[in-house]
């Protein structure tokens, strides 16, 4: 048993360094990109150091050349190491190792090739296989990372999988787009799309010289990518609805090819802006990573074409039934709650009522994301929400709904609603909702929910943060009075979620959830309830008086505080379902109009 611990520890130590070189490729190819595409180059023209030094340089260009390079050091070491640990100890199969050797070999070439462009003129080919020998490392580590998950036979033959269509699409896919990228940073290393200006031919039937033909054929294999992307997404919703990774990196594929063009064109519109230049690049090396890591998990799975087919086969469900299940899984009401902040954020933070435009996206990409990450929890929560009442008839537990499909969905748009905050907002609004998403999923859904009583305070930060990112949406930053609206959602979410828990306190001991009535009985519970109900009313009356909001707002506070005391009160003497339930509606309620009345407040 100890030898298998042990065992079971050191493949777990391995993923975690194959995945840290794998952060560290990409890290190091979107870097290196954004170096390309500026002058940054030209502001360290020795190697390894920047004019004779160690530090990073004063200037800005200095700083992102200088960063560049030791990203590319620190991903060689880390691979190096990795490759080292898992061949030293033997903890995983050659689909592991052999993987991990060539891309420490790889990048060891490609630092050479970085340090003689770094010292001198190179011709355009250096740079493209500069760029080829980083993408295909990227592509060997995380084919690794996938082998050490699937732990194939090491008697597996690829061969036998090449049998499955959907295997040999991806892996066409695949291809076609290492060619996209790579004609891409040629195009770009040649100046070639100055020499074909129009669109989509070269300003005439044919082009005329090699850059025209270069940036040509690029545009030719961005067509042919962007089809086959198109429908190997639309052959993964039909036939890989039970494979999860498939499915959903499937779907990230098709997000990031359209966040791609979507950025590309603004970067272009908007006379290059740095922001877009390294949001384009970023999209550029996660849609080959991703799609590595798409044809890596089909071809390991070990699915026969047999299988494939009779999945395909499968009769779906009424497009008004699935359509509802895909709603459910947004779970609408808290979205449109979330959108109420969000939107307050937006007025309150300019003083005026936003554009229509401007509201439009940030409304758009606030709802997937919040819908994102919800569908997401519920992926999460899959076994959990079968044995809660509440929950059991959700879509992935009632088994209307694939858990793929919920962990697509969830992942898709999440990734569409950065895209279209940085696109048609601004960057700090897409960052924002990115920490959100980050924050619910991974540290509420995955650790907090099931590890501590206190999940529902530390994890309300995540419910905070909508009405930060309106405020960013119509100012474009972040002061002092926006941080009262996150502590005002944070300071709600206690008393709101523990009234439901009073509620619900079998479903969640059945489900092992250790929600606060669970773990410290009902009168405590109560009693917290009222405490967190105070805080939250003297946070509003206390905003007035710092001078943050008006009369108005003070005026509402007063009413609205009363009344929600008045309901905290009522379930701290008196207890019960009728009073638990009563105060879980009424929060929601003075939520939606505390924030109306900060609106009306900022207006007047």
């Amino acid at each position: 048993m100890k030898m298998q611990q042990n065992q079971d520890s050191e493949r777990l130590g391995g993923r975690y360094w194959i995945l840290a070189a794998a952060v560290l490729v990409f890290l190091t190819i979107v870097l290196g990109n954004v170096t390309r595409s500026s002058s940054a180059a030209e502001a360290c023209p020795d190697w390894p150091t920047c004019y004779g030094q160690l530090a990073l340089p004063v200037d800005q260009l200095g700083r992102i050349s200088m960063l560049h390079r030791l990203l590319s050091a620190a991903a060689l070491v880390v691979t190096v190491v990795a490759w080292a640990r898992i061949s030293i100890r033997r903890a995983s199969s050659h689909w592991v190792r052999r993987p991990l050797a060539a891309a420490a070999s790889m990048l060891l070439v490609q630092t050479g090739l970085g340090a003689g462009m770094a010292q001198g003129d190179a011709p355009p080919s250096v740079s493209g296989l500069h760029l080829g020998l980083a993408l295909l490392s990227l592509g060997c580590l995380l084919t690794a990372l996938m082998a050490a998950f699937a732990q194939p036979n090491e008697t597996a033959r690829l061969p036998q999988s090449a049998k499955v269509p959907f295997n040999r699409l991806s892996a066409i896919t695949t291809a076609l787009i290492f060619l996209l990228l790579l004609s891409g940073a040629l195009v770009t290393a040649t100046e070639g799309g100055a020499a074909c200006p129009g669109w989509p031919l070269c300003g005439g039937l044919l082009p005329s010289n090699g850059a025209a033909w270069l940036a040509f054929g690029h545009r030719l294999i961005t067509l042919a990518a962007g089809f086959l992307i198109t429908y190997q997404f639309f052959r993964a919703w039909r036939g890989q609805r039970s494979q999860p990774v498939q499915l959903s990196a499937a779907t990230g594929a098709m997000i990031l090819l359209l966040g791609q063009v979507l950025v590309g064109a603004l970067k272009v519109q908007r006379g290059f802006p740095a922001e877009l230049m390294g949001l384009h690049a970023a999209s550029a090396a996660a849609l080959w990573g991703v799609q590595v890591v798409l044809v890596a998990s089909a071809w390991f799975s070990g699915r026969t074409s047999a299988e494939e087919r009779e999945e395909s086969l499968q009769p779906l469900p009424p497009f008004g039934q699935r359509a509802r299940d895909f709603l459910m899984l947004n779970k609408p009401i808290i979205v449109l709650l979330l959108l109420v902040t969000t939107y307050a954020g937006m007025v309150v933070g300019a003083k005026q009522l936003p554009g229509l435009g401007l509201t439009f996206w940030t409304m758009l990409g606030g709802a997937l994301a919040a819908g994102g990450s919800s569908a997401l929890n519920q992926y999460i929560d899959r076994e959990l929400d079968k044995r809660m009442q509440r929950t059991a008839k959700r879509p992935l537990p009632a088994g209307r709904l694939t858990p793929a499909e919920g962990l697509a969905y969830g992942l898709g748009a999440c990734l569409l609603a950065f895209f279209l905050m940085a696109g048609f907002v601004n960057l700090l609004a897409a960052l924002l909702s990115l920490a959100g998403m980050i924050y619910y999923v991974l540290l509420y859904s995955i650790w907090l929910k099931h590890v501590t009583v206190q999940n529902i305070v530390i994890g309300g930060g995540a419910g905070a943060i909508p009405p930060l990112v309106g405020w960013a949406a119509a100012t474009g930053s972040l002061n002092i009075p926006s941080m009262f609206l996150f502590a005002l959602v944070f300071l709600w979410t206690p008393a709101h979620f523990w009234s439901l828990a009073l509620v619900r306190e079998k479903d969640y001991a059945r489900g092992g959830v250790p929600m606060l009535p669970v773990v410290r009985g009902e009168r405590e519970t109560r009693k917290q309830i009222f405490i967190y109900t105070l805080q939250l009313v003297a946070l509003t009356l206390l905003m007035p008086a710092l001078q943050i909001t008006g009369s108005i707002f003070l005026v509402s506070a007063v009413v609205l505080g009363l009344w929600l005391l008045h309901a905290a009160y009522r379930v701290l003497r008196n207890g019960g379902n009728k009073n638990a339930h009563l105060m879980y509606r009424y929060s929601s309620m003075y939520l939606a109009f505390i924030f109306l009345a900060m609106m009306i407040d900022a207006l007047a």
